[in-house]
């Protein structure tokens, strides 16, 4: 079928033409693939293109392009030309085999060895995921080649895998997880069977954590995502997500069920109030996706009356693990612990009506009280069908936080080690010490300028020993 498509993007409507009249002059086909495909057709307009060459042989096609474009050769779970300063992945058809699939780079003479120029493109495709990024438009012809009728499951909103060869790459699973989500699809029931019978073990943990990733970046509806993870039996590679399955709540507040509807209730409020901020977001979803990992070790039924008392605690460990089979990203997994461990603070501190004390103490615990508000108010409006009230205790929280100018960051230190080798105090544990107790004094408001702070030494050195 002939479909008229247009990219919007000057950029790469103008470079997509030079590749496609460069190939062509050449003797070869130029197609646009995957989900470039897929997004015309929803009538969004892609940022990034995937192109497909057939007809030349990859040397061929490495020339043609260094003649227009800047070009590095990428090889990591598959290999691609990208062009330098565009959005714009290029290969040849592959038969590169699951064992290519799973390593972490290949080298060019793997794509030489492997690459086929004249494979037909519907063959082509049915090496690819899902039948909605199994079609093919030529910007040449315009021609859309459809092999396995993705543009109707596309419609249907139908999450369906293209062909058997989506076993060669089990990571696809996770793939699906985050496509679910982000266009709402309902996965077919022989895909859901067929994933079931994969694993996700000795994959690289880059791959892993790229789909976990858009999950919480761009999932419109990430329930849809972890449901399709629980159907196909992944929650066995995360343990810490499926003992959330039947861990009971307290119905009077949280009336929605147990703590897996809980949590995915509170990541579809998240997804609804993501800011764009990539750090920013990523940090508060994976708060939000682990912020009760330590209910299953703490809740106790007693006369009808559940409780988990101290699961903000309990769910450091947890929340641990789960966090470094996702991502090696150290800085980021402290940066959401914190978040875990005083998701409950907001209220508490709200209902107690604390002093500015408090909300510098806990500036200093979290560093980002911005971010455990985001957290705490999805935890607060997660519970279905009771009524979200606007969560107060949030605004109350962030208001007192930005007079104190603590919203997004810890206190900075007034008395700093510079000040103390002035006074004669050489380094050494007990600068260490008297610098913990300025800090504390500071966040406690007895002095507030490095004068005050100054005397606040004096008095302290003066004390009894």
């Amino acid at each position: 079928m002939t479909v008229p498509f247009r990219i919007e993007a000057p950029s790469l409507a103008q470079a997509l033409r030079l590749i496609e009249e460069t190939v062509r002059l050449a003797g070869g086909r130029t197609w646009l693939v995957g989900g470039s495909v897929r997004d015309l057709l929803l009538g969004r307009q892609p940022q990034d293109l995937d192109v497909e060459v057939t007809g030349l042989p990859l040397d061929r096609l490495e020339t043609l392009l260094r003649e227009h474009f800047t070009v590095q050769f990428v090889g990591k779970a598959f290999g691609v030309f990208k062009l330098g300063g565009l959005p714009i992945d290029v290969s040849i058809p592959s038969r590169l085999s699951s064992s290519h699939l799973s390593k972490d780079h290949l080298s060019l003479a793997d794509m030489r060895n492997q690459a086929d120029p004249a494979m037909d493109i519907d063959e082509a495709l049915a090496r690819r995921d899902f039948t909605i990024n199994a079609m093919a438009w030529s910007p040449g012809t315009s021609e859309l080649r459809d092999p396995f009728n993705g543009r109707a499951d596309l419609a249907a909103r139908v999450l369906r895998h293209a062909s058997d060869r989506f076993a060669e790459d089990p990571v696809r699973v996770l793939r699906g997880m985050q496509l679910a989500a982000r266009f709402e699809l309902t996965p077919a029931p022989e895909t859901v069977h067929l994933c079931r019978t994969l694993s996700q073990d000795g994959h690289p943990i880059e791959r892993i954590w790229e789909e976990w990733k858009i999950l919480l970046l761009e999932g419109i509806k990430p329930s849809l995502g972890l449901t399709f993870l629980r159907d196909s039996g992944w929650l066995r590679f995360y343990p810490e997500l499926s003992a959330l399955q039947g861990c009971p709540q307290d119905p009077t507040w949280h009336p929605e069920g147990d703590v897996w509807i809980h949590t995915l209730h509170c990541l579809d409020w998240f997804a609804g109030e993501r800011t764009g901020h990539e750090a920013d977001d990523l940090v508060v979803g994976l708060a939000i996706l682990c912020h009760d990992f330590g209910k299953p070790l703490t809740t106790i039924s007693d006369r009808g009356r559940v409780t988990s008392h101290g699961h903000e605690q309990q769910g450091e460990e947890p929340t641990r693990r789960f966090l470094e089979r996702l991502t090696t990203q150290q800085r980021l997994i402290e940066d959401v612990i914190p978040l875990v461990l005083y998701h409950l603070r907001p209220r508490m501190l709200y209902e107690a009506q604390v002093s500015d004390s408090a909300i510098r103490k806990l500036a200093r615990q979290v560093r980002r009280i911005d971010r455990l508000v985001r957290v705490a108010r999805a935890d607060h409006a997660g519970r279905p069908p009771k009524p979200f009230d606007g969560f107060p205790a949030g605004e109350w929280l962030l208001d007192r936080a930005k007079r104190l100018e603590v919203e997004t960051q810890a206190p900075t230190p007034i008395v700093m080690g510079r000040h103390l080798l002035k006074l004669g105090i050489t380094p050494g544990p007990e600068m260490g010490r008297l610098l913990d107790a300025c800090y504390e004094a500071q966040l406690d408001g007895v002095f507030s300028t490095v004068e005050e702070g100054l005397a606040y030494v004096q008095s302290y050195l003066a004390r009894p020993r």
